[in-house]
Formats: C-alpha cells, structure tokens, sequence
C-alpha cells in the first residue's frame, strides 16, 4: 500500500447550494499518453476534441474531475463519452448504494468518501464523521470522477499520480486504484481517530450519558455505512470473473481490498464494544432507577407510620383508646417516633435507604 500524499488543496468555501459562475463543475482535466500529463486546459476545456485525441492515440487517456455538476453539464458530458442514461440519472440522485455497474464498456463505481471532524469531545450533538459520494466512470480512454461534498479531494491524488508515470500507463483504472487507496488509507486514519474517541468514552471519570454513547454509536453507524458496502465492490474487482482491469494493475488492487478488509473488522469491533458500552450505562441507569424508587418507597414506609396513628385519633369518634387519659399524647408521640426509627433501621439494614 502507497500512502499518497494526503495535504488537501485549499479552496475557497462556497455557501451552500451554491454553484459555480460556469456551472460546469469542472475542477480539473487532463489528457495522458503513456503515462505522462501532456494537455492540462483545466475547465476551459473543448471536451470533444480533446477525447477525440484520446482515442486517436494508442496509452492515451483522459481524466475528468467534476464537483456537483449541474444536470445540463452533466448531460453534456455524458453526450461525450458516451455514458448510459442510466448511470447519469444515478450521479443526480444524491443518496446512492454504494456499487458497482457495467453499461456496454464502460464501468461505474458509487463509492462513500468520509472525513474525520476535529472535535474536543464526544458531546450528545458531536459531529464525528463527515461523508459525500464519489462516481468514477471508466472507459477505454477516459475516467470521469464525480464528487459530491469535500470528504474527499483528489488534488492530492493527480499530484502523487503524476510522479508515477508507470502506473498511470496502465490506463484509466490506474487513476480509479489511485483514489480508492486514498480513500481506504482516510479510513484507517479515521478508524485510528474513532478508536481514540471510544478509549475516552469508555475511561471518562464521571459517568457518560446515553445521549453522548448513542451519538458515538450513529456516527459510527454512518462511518460503517461508508466503509462495509465497499467490500463487496473490491471483492468484485479482483475476482477472475472481473475482466475489466488490466494483469499489471490487479494487483494493486489486491492490496487496497486486504487493506480495506482490516478496516472493515475494526469497525465491526468499533461496533460490538460501543454497544456493550451502550447496554452497560443503560442497565447502570436501570439500576439507579431502581434504588431511587426503592427510596422513595421507604421514606414512604416511614411517612406512613405517623399519617397512619395521625388518621386514626383524627376521627371525631368519642371512644378512643387514651382518649382521655394524661399521658396519650406524649405515649403517641414516642410510639410513632420508636416505630419510624426501628422501620428506618430495617431499611438501613436491607440497603434499602
């Protein structure tokens, strides 16, 4: 595994919703031959041209990047390439399973990006995990990447990519293994970060709240969301069932899906002991309840001495014993006063109270 150079490329952020002055969403594109960037035009760019010299060159490539593109430039694009109706009306439905097509010859990947979010701790309203979708299409001499949200940026990736002309001569899946080993090495760091979290949760002084444990646990449910479902997509891609990728790069892949592999089971261990933790604070939760009531049950006992002998002499009945005799009221008093305290050593006794 090759740990690409993860500094993001700083932009400008832009109010939500809102779109760019050329509403192409193009962020960057390149044309390579043999491995090497010969074209850069970046967003002015004549698409058509430029992948008709693509195709008229033999190791020659493009690479398209797009940032939630508007349907009309999307719809050009995909007039372009060449790309299914189908697979375009999957990019502009936001939410999307994470997998992976074949429309005649070209392949397409939903992929789950994700972001780890600084925080001091864990609260009942952190936001721990960041996630956006990443499209990828592969063609014969194209690959076009569609992101959505800033949980992953790949300025970084065409960087690192650029050093290493002989793995991009293995073509567009070259740029495709490229970002999914940035994206599984930003699992395992988001992993190593949300082990932290848990330690914290687990070995905090005073007792954690059930609000704090289930926003643990629905962040780590959004993170496994993003991580399990890519599994089978790899598993798919290295299988010899899977003859899109070329011999020299199978490899590669291989190794990003045992890395992925590793995450996806400290992620189900992330799982199983956040649940423990859950059910721990809310069988201690259960239990305070419990001695709470048991409390309140006895302070009750207690009161109920003097409200009962209170009641009693309370009754306007001319026939009461000691009604009349000198001593009624202090022999009372103290018959409630023995009676609450041998009740109150009983429950002391029982750890009632």
């Amino acid at each position: 595994m090759r740990i690409l150079d993860a500094r993001p490329t700083w932009q400008p952020p832009r109010p939500a919703g809102q779109r760019r002055a050329d509403h192409t969403g193009i962020v960057g594109c390149d044309l390579f031959v043999d491995g090497v960037a010969v074209e850069t035009p970046g967003s002015a760019v004549d698409l058509r041209q430029l992948y008709e010299k693509a195709r008229e060159q033999d190791g020659a490539f493009i690479w398209l990047g797009l940032h939630e593109p508007t349907e009309a430039s999307l719809a050009q694009v995909a007039e372009v390439f060449g790309i299914h109706p189908l697979a375009v009306e999957d990019v502009l439905h936001r939410e999307q399973r994470v997998k992976i097509e074949h429309h005649e010859d070209v392949a397409f990947l939903v992929i789950r990006a994700a972001r780890y979010v600084e925080h001091e701790r864990v609260t009942a309203t952190s936001e721990i995990v960041s996630t956006g979708f990443v499209r990828i299409f592969v063609g014969p001499h194209f690959v076009i990447t569609v992101r959505q949200g800033t949980a992953l940026e790949f300025g970084s990736v065409r960087d690192a990519l650029n050093g290493e002309p002989e793995l991009l001569a293995q073509g567009p899946w070259s740029v495709t293994h490229a970002i999914l080993d940035r994206l599984v090495d930003v699992y395992v760091d988001i992993a190593a970060a949300m082990q932290t979290d848990i330690d914290l949760t687990e070995a905090a002084g005073t007792p954690v709240s059930v609000e704090q444990i289930y926003q643990l646990k629905r962040q780590l449910m959004k993170f496994k969301a993003a991580v399990v479902p890519l599994q089978r997509v790899l598993a798919t891609m290295v299988s010899k069932q899977f003859t899109g990728l070329p011999k020299g790069i199978r490899g590669y892949f291989r190794d990003v899906a045992d890395q992925h592999t590793a995450v996806v089971e400290q992620v189900i261990g992330f799982d199983e002991v956040v649940n423990a933790l859950l059910q721990a604070r809310l069988t201690q939760v259960t239990v305070d309840q419990n001695n709470d009531m048991r409390k309140i049950a006895s302070w009750a006992a207690i009161g109920a001495v003097p409200t009962t002998v209170g009641g009693v002499y309370g009754m306007n009945f001319v026939h009461l014993p000691g009604l009349a005799w000198r001593y009624g009221y202090p022999s009372a008093m103290l018959f409630i006063f023995v009676s609450a305290t041998v009740l109150y050593w009983l429950l002391r006794r029982a750890e009632w109270l």
